[in-house]
């Protein structure tokens, strides 16, 4: 049986976009750890960044030097973002390249006072990062203060699948950090990410890079999507900005109303699990509530 209960109460969320400096992952810590602490500031509980801003998105500079430009699962280097989430009260998402054993992976790590909590790993590649990275094997939720929030990263967006494997684990809102260039890039995001919305009456967040890293021009714009698609809250094309938004109970439950795909998914049986094997099941990545 799919659960979809509705959360308790509100949740505000922050989408935050940065220049990366390319390679340097103590200099991009400390700007991860500054924008927590101002997503705190604004009364967030959930800051998203955008993929690998650690390093800069940067494939073949982490290639060449994993143990500079890549981070481990017991990296001292985060150490700064776990103490400005402890004293913000915020759990952070933050895009990373990952060195876990001899493999590196383009992960989203989940991070609280306590440290790194979990982490996804990308499951849909885009092409030219199959020689660099390996693909994660299973899809991750994240609950804060009775909110499921499904992660993902970039390309996995534009695979409508993705998005409904975590409608089905009961998410309320699809959470991605991404890089989207200037051009087509900005065109696939909103087209993508509205769509994702819609489709599974649930919130969808991006968090994307500004500037140029890895040879990519990109375009900004993070936003917030509601369930109902229409966008909520958006940032500009190029300046470091930390949007807010507040998730509702309400908006869910009035977009559900409106549009019962899930409902219907779950009462007549017919939710086409065939199409989400790749991307089942979702790793439990644990809540945390307001101290």
């Amino acid at each position: 049986m799919i659960d979809f209960a509705l959360p308790p109460r509100p949740l505000r969320i922050a989408t935050a976009q940065a220049q990366a400096v390319s390679g340097e992952v103590d200099v991009n810590v400390q700007a991860v750890a500054r924008i927590v602490s101002a997503a705190g500031d604004g009364g967030a509980r959930v800051v998203v960044f955008p993929e690998k801003f650690l390093s800069g998105y940067e494939p073949e500079l982490i290639r060449a030097d994993p143990e500079r430009c890549a981070v481990r699962p017991d990296d001292p280097r985060l150490a700064p973002i776990a103490d400005a989430c402890r004293a913000s009260g915020v759990t952070a998402v933050v895009g990373a390249a990952v060195q876990d054993g001899a493999d590196l992976y383009v992960s989203a790590l989940v991070i609280d006072g306590t440290g790194i909590r979990g982490r996804y790993d990308k499951q849909t590649l885009f092409k030219s990062e199959q020689a660099v990275y390996r693909p994660g094997s299973a899809g991750a939720t994240l609950e804060v203060d009775g909110w499921r929030l499904g992660l993902g990263v970039c390309y996995d967006s534009g695979f409508p699948e993705h998005a409904r494997a975590a409608a089905l684990d009961g998410c309320h809102a699809y959470v991605v950090g991404a890089l989207f260039s200037e051009g087509n890039g900005y065109h696939e995001s909103r087209i993508w990410f509205p769509a994702r919305a819609f489709d599974n009456t649930v919130y969808a967040v991006l968090a994307n890079h500004i500037g140029e890293t890895g040879g990519w021009r990109t375009c900004g714009s993070s936003a917030v999507w509601g369930p109902d698609g229409r966008i909520v809250a958006e940032a500009g094309f190029a300046a470091e900005e930390v949007v807010f938004a507040d998730l509702l109970p309400e908006s869910l439950r009035a977009a559900r109303e409106s549009e019962p795909m899930l409902r219907d998914l779950r009462d007549t049986g017919s939710a086409p699990r065939s199409l989400l094997r790749a991307f089942a099941p979702h790793d439990s990545l644990g809540g945390t509530s307001p101290s």
